[in-house]
């Protein structure tokens, strides 16, 4: 019996941690601002630890397209090798084509 309440508790788990990790990003921000004003009401934790946990539950771990945290902007474009330096490295690469008979 407690085998089984224990593997019941990890499923239930499990299962927060999903659908929290892909709801959307308002929704988490919503929910995360409520938890932690809960928490503040309840007496865990005081006004400043409440805004600290709203903040981090509202965070997501993925790439952040939902989110504004710029993590998604555009990357700056890489320097271009000159043509006579790519021919360069590109030769220095390529295999001996001379066998020793």
């Amino acid at each position: 019996m407690t085998q089984q309440l224990i593997v019941g508790l990890i499923v239930a788990a499990a299962a927060f941690y999903a659908v929290w990790r892909w709801m959307p990003a308002g929704w988490r921000r919503g929910a995360a601002q409520k938890l932690a004003a809960g928490t503040h009401r309840a007496g865990w934790v005081d006004e400043e630890r409440a805004k600290e946990l709203a903040a981090s539950l509202a965070k997501t771990s993925g790439c952040g397209s939902c989110d504004s945290c710029g993590s998604c902007a555009p990357k700056a474009p890489l320097k271009q090798q000159p043509e006579a330096d790519q021919a360069t490295r590109h030769n220095a690469s390529a295999p001996s084509s001379t066998h020793g008979r």
